[in-house]
Parts: C-alpha cells; structure tokens; sequence
C-alpha cells in the first residue's frame, strides 16, 4: 500500500514538472522563437534544473512537438464544440462566431504554431504528424456541415473541400494578424470571410 501510495505521489510530481516545463517552454518560444532558446532558459523560466528537464523529454525538440501537440489537440476540441452546440437546424453565422472565437483568442500561440509549422517543413516525420493534426481539424469541420447538411457553393465540392477552405481562410488571415496585433479586426475579418464562403453572403446558407 505504501509503495502505492508513494508511486501515485511520483506520478502527480512528473506531471506537475512536465506541465510546468511546457508552460515555461510556450511563453519563452512566443517571446523569443523556437531555435532561440537553449534549454537552460527553458529550465529557469520552469524553476528546474537540466535533470528535471531530461527525467521528461529526451530534447528541445521533443518538447516543442510535446507543446505543439498539447495546444493543437486542445483547439481542435473546442472547435469540434464550437462547432456542436448548433440545433437541429444549422445557423452558419452563429458556428463562425463561435469558432473564431476559439480560433483568435491567442496571438502567442499563433507565433508558436508559425515556429512549428516552419520547423515542420524542414523535416518530414514531424509534417506528417503536423498534417495529421491539421486533419482532425478539417475533419471536425467536415463533419459538423454534413451533421447540419449545409447546402455549400458549387465550387467548394463536399464539405471536405469547404472544410480545406476554412482552414485555409485562417491560415492567411492569422497570418495578417501575427503583423498587425489587431486581434478583434482578424476575427471580423475572418467571420466575414467565412460566413462568405459558407453561405450566399447573406448569412443564408445556399
């Protein structure tokens, strides 16, 4: 029982360390870049030494892509909840709203995902992992049109081609955002886009 007790005790401390490690990690990255921070930053931003640092990731690099997937699989959530709360009756305008809000509420994390995205095209294993997450966010999107059976302009096709063209009218207006601070103008922006590209421009889906 004691070595039970003493177990679970060292289970919630490496978590605990690992999770301060990845917050340390997210704020130094955002403020300097990936590829800018050695790991001794990293461990003094986190309050812990080197050993703590390797007892949870074996390099720099795994704890961006630790990170990367942390955030990714956590926006992805909200989304696909963003994305649920609609009736029975699809409310295009009303779905924007909801997932620009999730979309733009980080300008840090935005910085993050660009060192990410960056350092993925340089190595082929970690875009493939970066692709698949990209995916699941495509996928929720996707679903959620067909779920509503949004009727969608001819030249997007299915609802997996309005779901690339979603992401990709993120991509480019997130990408204004990252030079312009302007949070609250990319997320009208992107809403108008969106509710454009989903509906006859009206908020009525075609």
């Amino acid at each position: 029982m004691g070595g039970q007790g003493t177990t679970g005790r060292v289970t919630r401390r490496r978590a605990h360390t690992r999770a301060r490690l990845l917050q340390a990690a997210f704020s130094v990255f955002a403020a300097k870049g990936f590829g800018r921070v050695p790991i001794e930053e990293v461990c003094e931003a986190a309050g812990y030494s080197r050993g703590a640092f390797y007892s949870n990731f074996g390099s720099l690099d795994e704890l961006f892509f630790a990170l990367y997937r942390e955030r990714a699989d956590l926006i992805a959530e909200q989304v696909s909840r963003a994305l649920a709360a609609d009736g029975p009756e699809p409310d295009v305008p009303a779905a924007v709203d909801r997932v620009t809000e999730v979309l733009l509420l980080d300008r840090d994390w935005l910085l993050v995902k660009t060192d990410f995205l960056v350092h993925a095209a340089r190595d082929p294993d970690v875009a493939r992992t970066l692709l698949e997450h990209r995916a699941r966010l495509r996928q929720a999107i996707a679903g959620r049109l067909v779920r509503g059976r949004t009727r969608l302009p001819a030249v997007l096709g299915d609802a997996d081609g309005a779901a690339h063209a979603v992401v990709a009218a993120y991509d480019g207006v997130t990408a204004q955002l990252l030079l312009d601070r302007d949070v609250t103008r990319a997320r009208a922006w992107l809403g108008q886009l969106l509710t454009a590209l989903l509906t006859d421009g009206s908020g009525t889906p075609v």
